[in-house]
């Protein structure tokens, strides 16, 4: 049963059923009013009745703080999806209502944060977003279509091909010499980097209870793809993990991701290597690597990669270095 009152000027409809939530919306006129309160009952006397109400009352902000609560904790990258999503929650977007929630708007924020960061950013929010819609939907009952994927995405950037040289790498790690108020986790974070072909984060959760030095390995219990993997380690490696010293937490590199990032960026821009990024030191070393593992089955070992195709994206030889192996 459908019931009206005016309220400030405005008529609030509301539709009471057995079995079913309270149904209540404002509209200007009586006439609108009275149209929804029976495409309601419409619906509910069909079986197609959902409830958008969670929606209304929830907005984007509400689910990303919910999401960042209950599920970012759980995943590999959580210190830094942290981050970002508390960016996105300061957005004006955040304040519109699920129900409200419109491909409109998501183009609308799409388009301006490209005039502030790249494509690939961009890209990534996107998905940030629709994750976030897609668990609302499934977990929290909130009745709404994901119009991220109706937007259309930005064109992904053309993947990186940085890789280092021999000249540029001895800048860098001069530059990383740990000199005054300089990090000394730094310079054998890079050196490892460059030596072992592990990522950042593989780097950053490595404990020396899962280092070999006699036996010359580093077993590594959970990586990015989900599998442990065992990386052997080279002489050099073998070296760095010698000289460091040991610290309490028995992390052998105990800094924070954020830490060794805005470290080993403030060493780029002292040498003037601008836009090189710490991921490209694993392209470097799997670059290095490829020189004495020719066998990719064998590389794809050391550096974890499942995806030939994808372990094609890191190493990238050069015309004139495969012209020297063809003699």
């Amino acid at each position: 049963m459908a019931s009206f009152r005016q309220r400030g000027g405005k008529w609030q409809a509301r539709v009471l059923r057995n079995g079913y939530p309270d149904q209540s919306k404002t509209f200007e006129s009586k006439t609108d009013a009275e149209k929804w309160a029976r495409s309601v009952e419409s619906e509910i006397d069909r079986g197609q009745f959902v409830s958008i109400n969670e929606a209304q009352r929830t907005t984007l902000g509400n689910a990303i703080a919910r999401y960042l609560v209950e599920v970012t904790p759980t995943m590999k990258g959580a210190a830094e999806d942290t981050i970002r999503l508390k960016a996105i929650m300061r957005k004006p977007i955040a304040r519109w209502s699920m129900a409200n929630l419109s491909a409109a708007h998501i183009a609308t924020y799409r388009d301006e944060r490209l005039k502030e960061v790249s494509a690939g950013t961009v890209i990534r929010e996107l998905a940030y977003l629709s994750a976030i819609i897609n668990h609302a939907r499934r977990e929290w009952g909130i009745n709404v279509l994901n119009p991220v994927q109706m937007v259309r995405k930005p064109q992904s950037p053309q993947a990186r091909s940085r890789v280092l040289n021999d000249e540029e790498v001895a800048k860098l790690l001069q530059a990383l010499e740990p000199i005054g108020r300089r990090s000394h986790w730094t310079k054998p974070a890079v050196q490892l980097a460059l030596a072992t072909a592990m990522r950042r984060g593989e780097l950053l959760s490595l404990k020396w209870e899962n280092v070999d030095l006699q036996g010359r390995t580093a077993f590594l219990p959970d990586t990015k793809n989900g599998d442990s993997r065992t990386v052997p380690l080279s002489s050099v490696a073998v070296q760095v993990f010698a000289e460091l010293p040991r610290h309490i937490s028995g992390l052998v590199i105990p800094v924070k991701y954020f830490t060794l990032d805005a470290a080993f960026k403030r060493g780029v821009r002292r040498v003037g290597l601008d836009g090189v990024r710490f991921h490209d030191l694993r392209r470097t070393a799997i670059t290095r690597m490829a020189e004495k593992l020719p066998n990719v089955i064998e590389l794809a070992a050391v550096s974890g990669h499942k995806s030939l195709m994808v372990l094609k994206r890191y190493y990238r030889p050069t015309a004139a270095e495969l012209a020297q192996k063809l003699g």
